[in-house]
Order: structure tokens, then sequence, then C-alpha cells
């Protein structure tokens, strides 16, 4: 099985200091749902590893979380594309729990639901954590410059070896054209 593990904010859709906590928040990233329609026409599945901390700090709730999910899909099936999991972890970071990124546990649960080696997973994200969680986890990261793409990329030592591109789409192009 091919699959990709995507970010959401900053790499799906505009990320926000105050975190998306309704629909109308929800606004994505110009070519994002179309790259993951490639990738579903390229027969990858595509899953969504997301920290979600507005729900563990009483910013929204589950219903909230699942309105906004539900825009996406929703956004995704006009595309003629599809999500086929969205991993979140609900927790705030001094809950010290093994599901937030940059630990591994996201990772490592899909990995182990979907019955997956994530050393042949790609895991595209837009932050340090979701690097170090790639990287954690022992699968193989990417980063995009959308979200906090540039402020991350200033982060990285040049051995890490990161592959960088422009946004989503870029990266999807560049991933099909490698596994043709």
């Amino acid at each position: 099985m091919k699959l990709v593990i995507l970010d959401r904010d900053g790499v799906i859709n505009k990320d926000s200091a105050t975190y998306i906590k309704h629909p109308d928040e929800w606004i994505p990233i110009t070519g994002s749902l179309e790259a993951i329609a490639k990738l579903n026409h390229a027969n990858y599945r595509v899953v969504v590893a997301t920290n979600q901390s507005g729900l563990g700090r009483g910013l929204f709730n589950i219903d909230q979380l699942h309105a906004i999910h539900q825009k996406m899909f929703d956004a995704l099936a006009q595309q003629g594309g599809y999500i086929d999991s969205i991993f979140f972890c609900p927790h705030t970071p001094d809950e010290n729990c093994g599901c937030r990124k940059p630990k591994p546990g996201l990772l490592l649960e899909i990995a182990d639901r979907l019955n997956i080696d994530l050393s042949e997973t790609i895991f595209i994200g837009d932050s340090l954590k979701d690097i170090q969680a790639a990287q954690n986890a022992g699968a193989k990261a990417a980063l995009v410059l959308t979200g906090n793409g540039k402020t991350t990329i200033s982060q990285l030592n040049d051995s890490d070896n990161i592959p960088t591109y422009n946004d989503l789409a870029s990266a999807v192009d560049a991933l099909i054209a490698t596994t043709k």
C-alpha cells in the first residue's frame, strides 16, 4: 500500500495562531485539494496526522472539529479527492502525552492500524514538530513552505537533508514523478 501522511493546518488549509475553531475558519491552501485528489488517482492512500490542542484548551468541541473535517471532506469531494482517515491529538503541550507531535505516537498509531511500514511512508508537514515526529517514528519527512514552513526551514540543520517544496501541490508532483 502506498500511503502519504499529511499535517492539516498549514499544509492542507491556512493556519491560524488563534486555531481553526469553526468550519468558516477552514480555508484550503490553493492547490492542496487538487494535490490530494492527484494522490488518490495515483493509488495513494492519504491520512492526516494533526495536533488539535484547541480541544484540550476548550476552544472548540469534538462536534466542531468533526464539522471542520466535514467541510474539508466536502471540498475534497468536489475535486475528486478524499482522505482515508484523520488521526488527531487533542492534548495540550503540558499534558505530555505520547501522541502530540513531535512525539511519534500519532504516526505509530497510523502504522499499527493500517499495518504499514513507516520507513516507506512520507509525512508532509510545515513545522519542525512535523519533521521531528516523522524522524522519531522512522518515517520519511518532507517540508512545505506554506503555513509555518518558511520559519521551519531556518530551524533545520543542513545535515537533516529534508526535501522542501513550495506547497503541497509541488510536493505531490515530485512524489508522483519519482514513483512512476
